[in-house]
């Protein structure tokens, strides 16, 4: 079935609804209202009038006119509807909460401001041919806008409204975000992927989406790539993902689909990549990043994205939720989520895991904390948390985590800066390193890291790294092993070595002088530990010191006063320091490849969560035991208090290295790291990149 054909009876159903929408907003944008102030009217006029702008773009898309335009005409229309949120024109923007404030007052500043962003999405729906939503969007405002016009209105009025429409709607969004997940019948980015002129950039317009020049050059390099390089890059990362339920020995031909993730831009490697997964059965399912404030994860996107035109403004809308979020919301959203993964249970048994291709480069991003942002209260902090565990669970029950797989690789786009085809080419080597290598040398660490009790990391210089880490016994050392080879299968490119640390004893400092994590910048970060256990935190982004704490609050152990430590590795692919160093791109590096780069420790849930009594072997035959901590093992009793649902990174570069040694029962010390550098015999090939990156 065609695309547009999945919502021709809901479209038909609303026509009659949407059109005295559309008949009234042209009333608004012209005439205004003589009840309002002279700000709440230029508010509703200027509003309403974006909205008649998207009722252009549904007639557009509906009658082919887009396809006509020139690739400068599509430009031109991307920017003009995008531009109220760019960073130059952001100061003066609805969408910007403290110029909400500032124009309509501190009772409806805020609220008005998530409104107009909330109403933004309308544009990708319209792009999506998707009436019924763009209806309902247009009757919340309406309805706001009358309640202005009848009578003395209060905070608490709308923010009622908005309450309503969102639990009475949440089918129409909680609900079907799951089918988004679940359903490739919803075809619309699959679409374009596969039957569009890659050769003719204009294609990147049909997503609705904002295109910089990322996506454009992007997109011109690709097209100058021969088919055998870009069948090569596919490769690495379809076989990666085919190689994940090898490891864990799970039968991919029972599944039927795989979720595709990537950045526009990049659809001819998507292309290919689609092609080479129908050969292994399964069929793409490829959704957009959340809009709708029911399905987003504070600024954290999932999904295909493009270039944000502006990182400030997600930053400023990431607890949007704090409006309308309690228990009874909580409640509707995993009702309509069950009601979903009910009716798509085949589709959810089927699924096979998410394939990300994933992008580095952009300058990364120090935000503004906005006093006029909302925030969430204690309470609901403590209920989001609950929300996660929750839908996590759901997840859970419907999809078997121990028969899904994934895997991760990432490319730089253009803004990393003139060098761009050169580090596009030194990153696919870096990603095609000869895994044979890599596992005999990780096998000497790993056969070291066997028989010790413990790890310890020393920082050097500024560095104030001194930390310890307590690793589990093993029962059966020559059958056993605390750490896994990872060789570039699902965690695309190839180095390290990783456990779950026994959390007691696991105590210390890590220190990071810069960070780049989940979309954010981190300068000085420090993190004190005590069995295994955040105790205290800190980063030098503000000059108020309990700024830097809550922003590590929110954004790091998201909203919880601890985390433990899940993950301890150490990276081996020196060829991805040399890289980063020759072309100055350090801090641009995405996790998946920095985390390679030196040790690294993860808070929140262990590498294995969800998946723990699968039985994992390293190359050698040996089993995998390290997989549990004292916070996992709590599954077998309460799962809600045994997963964290986040997984965050954090890497030391080797520069930052005094040393690392294995300690054994008696205290015995083995150096791996001694200045930075590899000194463990069978691993000194490490030490080569630096020599020959001199």
């Amino acid at each position: 079935m065609n695309y547009k054909e999945l919502f021709r009876e809901k479209n038909e159903a609303v026509a009659e609804r949407h059109e005295l929408t559309i008949y009234r907003l042209r009333e608004l944008a012209g005439e205004g209202s003589s009840l309002l102030t002279e700000e709440l009217n230029r508010y509703f006029q200027k509003t309403a009038g974006f909205l008649l702008k998207c009722q252009e773009v549904w007639q557009k898309v509906e009658s082919g006119e887009f396809e006509t335009y020139t690739a400068e005409m599509l430009k031109e229309e991307n920017l003009d509807y995008y531009s109220d949120i760019l960073p130059e024109n952001y100061e003066t923007s609805y969408a910007n909460p403290a110029y909400a404030v500032k124009e309509l007052g501190e009772e409806y500043g805020r609220i008005l401001s998530f409104l107009y962003t909330e109403l933004r999405s309308e544009r990708v729906f319209a792009f999506e041919q998707n009436l019924e939503k763009i209806t309902v969007l247009n009757e919340l405002f309406l309805e706001i806008f009358g309640m202005f016009e009848t009578e003395k209105v209060s905070y608490h009025q709308i923010r009622e409204v908005v309450y309503w429409f969102l639990y009475d709607y949440a089918d129409m969004w909680a609900g079907e975000r799951v089918r988004e997940l679940l359903d490739p019948e919803l075809s619309f980015a699959t679409d374009i992927v596969m039957t569009a002129d890659l050769s003719d950039c204009r294609y990147l317009y049909a997503y609705g989406e904002y295109i910089s020049d990322n996506e454009i050059k992007t997109a011109e390099f690709l097209n100058s790539l021969s088919e055998e390089e870009i069948r090569e890059i596919a490769f690495t990362f379809t076989d990666g993902y085919r190689e994940g339920f090898a490891l864990k020995n799970v039968d991919l031909s029972k599944k039927q689909t795989v979720n595709i993730r990537y950045n526009i831009g990049f659809e001819r490697i998507i292309r290919e990549a689609v092609m080479q997964f129908e050969k292994l059965g399964l069929r793409p399912i490829i959704y957009r990043a959340a809009y709708n404030t029911l399905n987003k994860r504070q600024n954290i996107k999932i999904g295909y994205v493009s270039t944000n035109p502006n990182e400030q403004y997600d930053y400023d809308h990431r607890f949007d939720d704090a409006i309308y979020f309690d228990k009874r919301m909580l409640d509707r959203k995993i009702s309509c989520m069950r009601k979903a993964y009910e009716e798509y249970a085949t589709e959810a048994a089927g699924f096979a895991g998410p394939s990300c291709f994933e992008v580095f480069g952009g300058v990364p991003f120090e935000p503004v904390n906005r006093k006029e942002a909302y925030h969430l209260s204690e309470r609901q902090q403590n209920l989001l948390l609950e929300y996660r565990a929750l839908s996590s669970e759901l997840m859970s029950e419907f999809i078997n985590q121990e028969e899904t797989s994934f895997t991760i690789i990432a490319f730089p786009i253009p803004e990393i800066g003139e060098k761009y085809p050169e580090i596009f080419r030194e990153t696919q080597k870096v990603n095609t390193l000869d895994k044979n290598v890599y596992k005999k040398v990780q096998q000497s660490m790993i056969d070291v890291l066997d028989r010790a009790e413990k790890v310890r990391i020393m920082g050097r210089g500024r560095n104030m790294t001194n930390l310890t880490i307590s690793l589990i016994e093993l029962s059966d050392p020559e059958t056993q092993t605390k750490f896994e080879n990872c060789l570039a299968d699902v965690n695309i490119p190839v180095g390290e070595v990783f456990t779950t640390p026994r959390l007691k004893d696991t105590t210390g400092l890590l220190h990071v002088s810069e960070v780049f994590l989940n979309g954010l910048c981190y300068k000085d970060l420090r993190i004190t530990f005590e069995d295994g256990k955040v105790t205290d935190y800190s980063c030098g982004n503000f000059d108020d010191l309990e700024e830097g704490r809550r922003y590590i609050r929110e954004n790091i152990l998201f909203g919880r006063d601890t985390l433990p430590i899940g993950e301890f590795a150490i990276g081996t692919n020196t060829t991805a320091y040399v890289m980063a160093a020759k072309y100055g791109i350090m801090p641009r590096l995405p996790i998946l490849i920095a985390e390679k780069m030196g040790p690294h420790i993860a808070l929140g849930d262990t590498c294995y969560s969800y998946s723990e009594d699968v039985r994992v072997y390293n190359p050698d035959g040996k089993e995998i035991i390290a997989k549990d901590n004292e916070c996992s093992l709590l599954r077998k009793k309460d799962r809600k208090k045994a997963y964290f649902n986040c997984h965050t990174d954090i890497t030391i570069p080797y520069e930052a290295l005094d040393r690392i040694v294995a300690v054994s029962s008696d205290r015995v010390e083995t150096p791996i790291i001694l200045d930075g550098r590899f000194v463990l015999e069978g691993t000194l090939v490490l030490n080569e990149a630096f020599q020959n990156g001199k």
